[in-house]
């Protein structure tokens, strides 16, 4: 009987609250009418890897429902709208040449195991018809990123295990460089470039993902390796947590340039919430957030925008956004500033969700070509932790030549996924 007293005084205040919210913000009203009808999709989030820091992806020792110590729980993400969301399966650049392949698989694990301990809340999904199917059923619909080139060590068999695994998005690089992409903090100048951009194999791995359907995330690679992408994919591709350069100056941030060929490429541009990208300071506001949306509409249009929150990866979040229940604040500040109906929708879900369904379509256009089973030359992932089975050791000398054929293949393949995509569009 207490309880039910209790209860029902919870729901008369939450009630109350929400009518004078209401009364007071008429376009969060229509925000939240709008998430209602358009899934709220978020390109990254951290809660995996706060899994394993705090409990050693123990999901038996944490209750998501009550769970205080992150950014992301079930009650934020109710409060919050969340329609799905990519989970990020990050692990550490230090894990390269090491245990980075292991560690991600935990990683991808930890995300299945918390689909299945929270059926009611959450839908693992790999589609963009599950997205909707999960969100026509109340479930936030659930994904996986893989964040950061080094999780597959340099191995396209791995590159497909992962997808087979329902992994759906590969972020290029992390911090660090792999054996075959630079990483954005080359075009600061505080580490070295080792390929200009992508090497070979890197270009090989592009032309993989096009095949598999796999996203392809620029969120941290140099402007070079972006440019190169945006040049070599037959399918859209995303900033999954990245914001614009001209109102932040990081290289995290997209350039301009950059965002026009996105366009181009129908990708996604999807806005970061750290306060580093936002304001490129320590402190920002939902207004400065709201800043770089407006920003990539003017500068590509609506047709380029998503949500990438960076929540549970982020250690400084702008004031009012501080946890995933806030996000409906920044929808209502976007339709206070004149964004239409069709803007928001856009940015809400639409764009994602014609992003992956173009990336099936071209996945589907390329049934016909058998997997790339070409590895990467010995000689540039040779390390102490890797042993060299299935490599001829006197055909080492002659590994680049043999890769300059590849190349050679790579090209004419791109000739011929280009008369497919065409075909396609």
């Amino acid at each position: 009987m207490l309880s039910t007293v209790i209860s029902a005084a919870y729901l008369t205040l939450w009630i109350s609250s929400s009518v004078v919210t209401s009364a007071q913000d008429p376009y969060m009203d229509r925000a939240l009418k709008l998430m209602s009808e358009t899934p709220l999709i978020d390109g990254h989030n951290d809660l995996p890897w706060q899994l394993r820091l705090q409990f050693n992806n123990q999901l038996s020792n944490v209750d998501l429902n009550t769970l205080e110590t992150t950014h992301t729980n079930i009650p934020k993400i109710k409060e919050g709208r969340l329609g799905a969301q990519f989970w990020s399966a990050y692990v550490p650049c230090e894990s390269q040449y090491k245990d980075a392949v292991r560690q991600t698989l935990e990683q991808i694990d930890v995300v299945h195991r918390m689909c299945e301990k929270y059926n009611e809340t959450f839908m693992f999904a790999t589609s963009s018809e599950e997205i909707m199917e999960a969100f026509n059923t109340n479930r936030t619909a659930s994904l996986i990123g893989v964040e950061g080139g080094h999780s597959l060590d340099s191995s396209l068999a791995t590159l497909r295990i992962m997808y087979q695994l329902g992994v759906r998005y590969l972020t290029l690089t992390h911090s660090c460089n792999t054996p075959w992409a630079d990483n954005w903090l080359v075009d600061t100048g505080s580490e070295p470039s080792q390929h200009s951009g992508l090497s070979a194999f890197g270009k090989q791995l592009i032309v993989e993902m096009n095949r598999l359907g796999m996203l392809i995330d620029l969120a941290h690679v140099t402007e070079a390796v972006m440019n190169q992408v945006l040049s070599m994919s037959q399918a859209p591709v995303i900033f999954s947590h990245s914001s614009a350069y001209s109102i932040c100056p990081h290289k995290r941030n997209v350039p301009d340039d950059v965002l026009l060929k996105v366009k181009a490429k129908e990708g996604i541009v999807m806005v970061n919430f750290y306060n580093d990208y936002v304001t490129c300071s320590k402190t920002a506001n939902i207004s400065d957030v709201a800043d770089h949306f407006d920003h990539i509409k003017k500068v590509a249009g609506a047709g380029i925008i998503g949500f990438g929150g960076d929540y549970d990866g982020v250690t400084r979040l702008p004031e009012g956004l501080e946890d995933v229940s806030k996000v409906p604040k920044v929808v209502a500040e976007l339709l206070r500033r004149g964004w239409t109906d069709e803007e928001v929708n856009a940015a809400l879900g639409k764009n994602l969700l014609r992003v992956l369904s173009q990336a099936e379509k071209v996945r589907d256009a390329l049934t016909w070509k058998s997997p790339d089973d070409v590895p990467i030359p010995y000689d540039e992932v040779k390390n102490s932790c890797r042993t060299s089975y299935g490599y001829n050791p006197e055909e080492d000398h002659s590994a680049a030549a043999d890769h300059s054929l590849s190349a050679l293949s790579l090209l004419l393949t791109l000739a011929t996924q280009a008369v497919i995509t065409l075909s396609v569009s």
